[in-house]
Order: structure tokens, then C-alpha cells, then sequence
């Protein structure tokens, strides 16, 4: 499933509404975000294209000449979040008849015809690899016609624009490594929304990540659906694109990206078990900027569930990869994703998901029920027939054996001092501050002279099950 269930699917950012310059003249684009962390990258990209044609942001929807939602397809509650948005959007435009609404991204694709002629919720609509096109799409509509653009590409990057930063304090950055998906696991919508896998010019990321640091950024997260199959100069059959370049696999990118400057915290998102090598591990291990953090999705424990999702690993060789990271790294957290109810899974198969929780003893955990989506293997082959109130049972077992297991794990840390990169002000009292650990665990502690950006050193005082508390000291 890639990034779209992992770490980066953050509940406080979605409906994030941009904002990112201080020009008053112009045409005003209201752009809000939905989803995983690869769509939030690419509105930084459409903000980017926007802002070099005259555009200015705004966070008032009501004031927008342009709005436009980057949107989320995974699960069905992600669609109708964004329909009930679109609904309130075209009560405003009643008041502004010249206002023009589209929606970007996964679900743009996918529900272009019933969000652009059924249901005339939307003028516009741009797929995740058309966003270079967004001025001329506009035009179009301000010319009295609707506008489409879902056409997928092989070669799409975007590798040679700027994007333009949401994160306003200025201290973690994402940068996007690679587009689309080849591994169609039979749940997910991405292969269909997103087209086909394809790598960034390394060089390009390198540059993108240093220019980050020189703008006072002390962290980078590499984003792709699946970075382990990060190949620069090959194409999706394995065939050298062109002799005279060298290939650069996935290790050799993390050690260029770690290169740029031993302050830039690196991270990575997401894994996928079939195609993690150890070279990757040991990138890890040698680099101490390089975060000792993977999140290493494994769905379901059991191995013919695991088929049936078309994963391309065995519940074995999924252990064999964690048996790895815990050899090479011996200190390194490790979150996952896991779907209770999958069709067809049985009780004995979801206890064998609460095994491989036990086996492995998550860090944290990304813990959803099964939700069918249209166009996928899974609505084609199998029958959604576990009932949903056994989803929902198995999702709260899943559930309660995780919070168990994080508690514990951090209950271990109290007395400790860990490094913390401050990211911003705690959300509960201005007084403290939120950073995270090299193990991407969040503490919270008192600001005294410390401020966002700076590395500090926290002895650990409390724990709960989702973050730490403690005190800046001296070391």
C-alpha cells in the first residue's frame, strides 16, 4: 500500500488549507490537502507552478478565485470527507459565480466523470501527473468550458521544479524520490491513480535536499509508494536507459542524501518487505543522520491472507527482514500497517496477525479495517465477506495489543536522554515544545532556551502510549 498508510498520514494535517507568501495582488488560490504524505509533496509542486503565474495563497476559501483539493481515494471515509468539502465549496460560489473549484490528485482520477458531470460538484479536475497543465485547465474553465487532465505518464517527476514549503517553521522537508506503483496489492487504488513506478534523477534529490538544509531544514523524509525499488536509469523492465549514467539503487541514494550534511536528519517512507535489501540496512547503520526508523508494512501475519493481498513475501520472509534490521540495527524502531477483515480472513488467520504483533513488538502501528475500493484486484476476485462488526472487533484487538506494546516500549526509555530535533510548539501550551527522536518517537518537554530547529539533548521522565515526556539537560 505504500506511503498511504504509514506514519505520514497525519489526522492533524488533513484539510491543511496552504499558505506561503505574503503578496496581496493577484489571483488567490485556496489549495487544502488530503491524504498521505506524497500529497502533501505534490501541493507544494502545484503551489510552486501557481505562484510563478502571478497566484497568491490564501486561507480563505470564501475569497479564492482558484480552490482546489488535493485528494485521498484509500478509504471510502477519505472520499466522502472531501465530498462534503467540494458541497460547502459551491455554497460560496453562489456568492462568487467566477469561482472555480477542482480537485487534484487520487481521486480525481478516479471519480472525474461522477464529480464532473453527475454530480457538478467540480469545473476542473487534474490527475497527480497533468499538475504542469494546472494554467492552462484554468483558462479553459474561466473560458466557459470544464476541464480534465487524468492522463498518466512513464516519465513524470516533476524533478526540475522548486516546490514551494508547507511546513512554515521550517524544519522537516519532503522530498519525493519516486511516483506511482508497480506492485498492485489487490486492495489498494495507487497502481490505477498513480500510473507506473519511475525514479528521480539522484542528482536532482541531492540538490533539492541541500537547498532544504541551506534554508535552515534540518530534516528530510525520501517519499516514494515503494523507495526500496528506487532505480535511477533503469526502466520498470530492468533495462539500463542509457549506458554512458551509472544505476543508482535505493543504499546508494541514502548515502548521498546523508552526504549533504551530518545536521540533515534523514528519513524514509515507505518500505516494502519484498524488495528490502540489506545494503539498505546497513546505509542505515553507517550513517548516523540517517534515522534508525523503518516503517516496514505488514498487513496481516498470516501468509495466505498475504497472498490473497498479492504482497509478494511470505509471512517468513517477512521475519526474515525484520530478523535483519534488528541484526544490522540493533536500536532501530519499526512501525507497521495492518488491515483486519481483509476477504476471507479467517479467526485462526487474524490471530496470526496478533502472533506476528507479538513476534515483532511494533514500535507503533497504522491499524485500519478492510474497506473495499472500486477498480481494485480485490473488488474483482474476492468477496468482501468478513462482517463488519468482526472487522471492528479484530481492528480493537489489533488495536489494544499495539497500545499495550507501545506503552511498554516506552515506558523502557524513562531515565534515558535522548537527541530531539524541535519541530514546534507542543499543541497544548505555548511554554513547550515537540520534537522527535532518532527512533521518530514525539516528546514533549519545557521550552526554557531551546527554540524550533535546534537539536537538544531530553532525559525522559514519563512515558504514555504515544509519546514521551522529559527535560532538556546538559551534556
Amino acid at each position: 500500500m505504500g506511503i498511504v498508510l504509514d506514519k505520514d498520514m497525519d489526522e492533524e494535517r488533513q484539510g491543511e488549507a496552504l499558505s506561503m507568501n505574503d503578496k496581496e495582488e493577484g489571483k488567490k488560490l485556496f489549495l487544502e490537502s488530503y491524504g498521505c504524505a506524497m500529497n502533501f509533496s505534490d501541493s507544494e509542486v502545484v503551489a510552486s507552478i501557481l505562484i510563478d503565474q502571478g497566484y497568491v495563497t490564501t486561507q480563505d476559501s470564501n475569497e479564492a478565485d482558484v480552490v482546489l483539493i488535493n485528494t485521498c481515494s484509500i478509504r471510502e471515509n477519505a472520499e466522502q470527507r472531501i465530498r462534503n468539502r467540494l458541497t460547502q465549496f459551491n455554497k460560496a460560489k453562489k456568492q462568487k459565480p467566477g469561482m472555480v473549484i477542482g480537485i487534484l490528485g487520487c481521486m480525481a482520477e478516479r471519480l472525474k466523470t461522477n464529480l464532473l458531470e453527475e454530480e457538478k460538484l467540480v469545473d476542473l479536475v487534474a490527475g497527480p501527473d497533468s499538475y504542469r497543465d494546472l494554467p492552462g485547465l484554468i483558462e479553459a474553465v474561466d473560458g466557459g468550458q470544464k476541464a480534465v487532465n487524468v492522463l498518466l505518464s512513464r516519465d513524470e517527476t516533476y524533478a526540475d521544479i522548486s516546490p514551494v514549503r508547507l511546513d512554515k517553521n521550517g524544519v522537516t522537508g519532503f522530498v519525493s524520490i519516486t511516483r506511482g506503483c508497480d506492485n498492485m496489492c489487490s486492495f489498494c487504488v495507487v497502481p490505477f491513480t498513480r500510473g507506473r513506478e519511475r525514479s528521480r534523477d539522484p542528482h536532482t534529490i541531492v540538490q533539492e535536499c541541500a537547498a532544504l538544509y541551506n534554508a535552515g531544514y534540518r530534516e528530510v523524509t525520501l517519499l516514494g509508494q515503494n523507495v526500496d525499488s528506487y532505480r535511477w536509469n533503469m526502466t520498470s523492465k530492468g533495462e539500463i536507459k542509457d549506458e554512458t549514467k551509472p544505476t543508482t539503487n535505493f543504499a546508494q541514494l541514502l548515502e548521498m542524501v546523508a552526504g549533504v550534511h551530518p545536521k540533515l536528519r534523514v528519513r524514509f517512507s515507505t518500505s516494502h518487505p519484498k524488495d528490502m535489501t540489506d545494503d539498505v540496512l546497513h546505509a542505515i547503520a553507517k550513517h548516523k543522520n540517517v534515522c534508525n526508523y523503518i516503517h516496514l508494512p505488514v498487513q496481516s501475519g498470516n501468509s495466505d491472507v498475504l497472498k490473497r493481498m498479492n504482497r509478494g513475501y511470505t509471512r517468513e520472509w517477512y521475519m526474515n527482514r525484520i530478523d535483519a534490521i534488528k541484526r544490522i540495527i540493533p536500536d532501530c524502531g519499526i512501525s507497521t500497517d495492518i488491515i483486519t477483515g481483509f476477504c476471507d480472513e479467517t479467526e485462526e488467520q487474524h490471530q496470526d496477525t496478533l502472533s506476528i504483533m507479538k513476534e515483532v513488538r511494533y514500535d507503533s502501528a497504522y491499524m485500519y479495517k478492510y474497506s473495499e475500493r472500486p477498480k481494485t484486484l480485490a473488488e474483482r476476485k474476492y468477496e468482501d465477506n468478513v462482517p463488519e462488526d468482526v472487522k471492528q472487533r479484530r481492528l480493537e484487538e489489533v488495536i489494544e495489543l499495539q497500545h499495550k506494546h507501545s506503552l511498554a516500549i516506552n515506558n523502557k526509555q524513562i531515565g534515558e536522554i535522548q537527541e530531539v530535533l524541535i519541530e514546534k510548539e507542543s499543541r497544548r501550551s505555548s511554554e513547550q515544545l515537540m520534537g522527535r527522536t532518532d527512533k521518530n518517537h514525539k516528546v514533549i518537554f519545557d521550552k526554557k532556551d531551546a527554540k524550533i530547529g535546534d537539536y537538544v539533548m531530553v532525559k525522559i521522565t514519563a512515558a504514555n502510549k504515544a509519546s514521551l515526556k522529559g527535560e532538556i539537560v546538559e551534556v
